[in-house]
């Protein structure tokens, strides 16, 4: 890449800085790093991304003056990489363009036929429209509302409507190893999540110890349901063993086996998420008993269908609005919020026809087009960054960042990214334990993006002088996780902008100590919110 005679010069003296490092020249602008601060800066992260440890990978980055836009940094921002979860800054910037802040999914309860007193001649239809809130207390408070309407008693049968999207459960090239875990759960416009952080089309399994050594353990499932066979293997080992308890499905079943052993009096709650097979089957089936608690009966069987035109409303329950849920989303990295808003998405840009990752994917790369970001590189496999098919440049996600500060919806979103080195999960996300102690701790605030072979870090960072740097990296195919290098180059980030030369600043970022956190599952590198206590 050709530069200009005075970026070369000044990007020459912070070279000459660094002795005896190996150093590969990247583009800088030359009016910003026209300050020692800023050459200190370029040479700082030249040198961070000479580690051998990223020989042989395609490694980029860009980092951009939060106030001006003007790229101060570039190192491979051109390349095509795979973003892993970084993905989902694209979804949830679209999200927010297409859908708004104040958006919220409805699911709705109408009947069909004749109602005479308490009782209605015809059919219970409950239309989902891909709310991930939908938790057993949800359902229940669904039903309690069917309930205070007088109706007792439906002669028809329960039809789960889950047509607001298409009925294509599974991502195309999603890993097929990985459809037990919660975090790759199926899709569906009619679901039911597993615990308060709005895990959904899951089931979460807490395990206890029975009443002595060499006993049965025992379970407890949220949902509670009648849906989902549990084969309990469990047994109690002694106070102060391991716990090794494991929970699996087979492909196409929705049976799970839970086996391993449980200490007696454990010193920490032991939960596994699952993965159900069918979430609109496990949804209706949490509604149906629901309905039973509440007195009300339905004569006919359970099955799926379409709501007709013609039917009556009984209740319609909103879900909190995207603004709220966005945490949850960002924050843990959910995977089936990515998803769902995808569909969403789609739906909303082409009403009366069902929402799809095809029609969802058009509108986020519309929404980003309109954001200012050139989608000419950019291709979308899915809406969570599971796919290996999303490939895109650190160029494009740093516009996006730099363009989502113009946006009304931007404080929201800004909140909602994990928060770097703070310790609430609600707050810290996937960088609680990343960054601890250092200038980015309780500063930076940025998205993670973890496969095996993909690393991910973008977001916002103040520098010493409290300007805010715009940053986008990403790593692939390195051969191990080189996560703390980006985090390394993130605290360089931190460490910036004080008048020092590029030794000093080296010489400070190395006395900083950047600890590696990095988790695996059945030897997949993941997101450390994908797996329990993890992060």
């Amino acid at each position: 890449m050709r530069l200009s005679r005075r970026t070369l010069s000044v990007v020459a003296v912070a070279a000459v800085a660094v002795t005896g490092t190996a150093f590969a020249l990247s583009t800088v602008n030359a009016a910003s790093a026209d300050t020692t601060a800023d050459a200190a800066l370029v040479a700082t992260l030249d040198q961070v991304f000479a580690d051998p440890r990223l020989a042989g990978s395609t490694t980029g980055m860009q980092v951009r003056d939060g106030a001006t836009g003007t790229v101060i940094y570039s190192h491979n921002a051109d390349q095509r990489v795979i973003p892993a979860s970084n993905e989902k800054l694209l979804t949830s910037a679209a999200a927010l363009e297409v859908l708004g802040a104040s958006y919220k999914f409805h699911t709705v309860a109408r009947y069909s036929g004749k109602r005479s007193g308490t009782t209605v001649t015809g059919n219970l239809y409950l239309r989902g429209q891909g709310d991930p809130t939908m938790t057993y207390a949800q359902f229940d408070a669904l039903a309690a509302a069917v309930a205070k309407t007088g109706v007792k008693k439906f002669t028809g049968s329960l039809v789960a409507d889950d047509s607001w999207f298409d009925r294509v459960p599974l991502g195309l090239d999603w890993s097929w190893q990985d459809e037990p875990y919660f975090d790759n759960a199926p899709i569906s416009a009619l679901t039911v999540a597993a615990d308060g952080n709005y895990n959904t089309g899951a089931l979460s399994i807490v395990d206890k110890p029975g009443t002595a050594a060499g006993k049965a353990g025992v379970l407890t499932v949220t949902p509670a349901n009648s849906v989902v066979t549990i084969v309990n293997h469990t047994v109690t080992g002694k106070q102060g063993s391991a716990n090794t308890v494991t929970a699996t499905r087979a492909h196409g079943s929705n049976t799970i086996t839970v086996s391993g052993s449980t200490p007696l009096k454990p010193t920490a709650t032991h939960t596994s998420l699952v993965a159900t097979q069918d979430p609109t089957k496990l949804a209706i089936g949490v509604f149906r008993d629901a309905l039973k608690r509440r007195g009300v009966t339905i004569t006919g069987a359970t099955t799926t269908g379409t709501t007709p035109s013609g039917t009556t409303l009984l209740t319609d329950h909103a879900s909190i609005p995207l603004g709220q849920l966005l945490p949850y989303f960002l924050k843990l990295s959910n995977n089936g919020h990515a998803e769902l808003l995808t569909k969403a998405m789609g739906r909303a840009k082409t009403p009366g026809s069902a929402g799809s990752w095809t029609t969802g994917l058009a509108a986020s790369t519309g929404a980003l087009k309109q954001l200012g970001v050139d989608t000419s590189k950019i291709t979308m496999g899915d809406g969570s960054g599971l796919s290996r098919r999303n490939w895109l440049t650190t160029g494009q996600i740093s516009a996006l960042l730099n363009a989502a500060q113009t946006r009304p919806w931007f404080a929201t979103w800004y909140a909602a990214l994990p928060v770097a080195g703070d310790p609430n999960p609600l707050v810290g996300g996937t960088l609680r334990s990343r960054m601890v102690g250092t200038p980015a701790a309780g500063n930076l605030h940025g998205k993670t993006g973890t496969l095996t072979g993909v690393n991910a870090l973008s977001g916002y960072v103040k520098d010493q002088s409290g300007r805010t740097l715009v940053f986008s990296s990403v790593s692939n195919a390195a051969p191990a996780s080189v996560a703390d290098i980006l985090d390394r180059a993130a605290v360089a980030l931190a460490s910036s902008g004080a008048a020092q030369s590029a030794t000093l600043m080296q010489r400070k970022l190395s006395n900083i100590e950047v600890k590696p956190h990095v988790v695996t599952r059945d030897g997949e590198e993941v997101e450390c919110s994908w797996v329990p206590n993890a992060c």
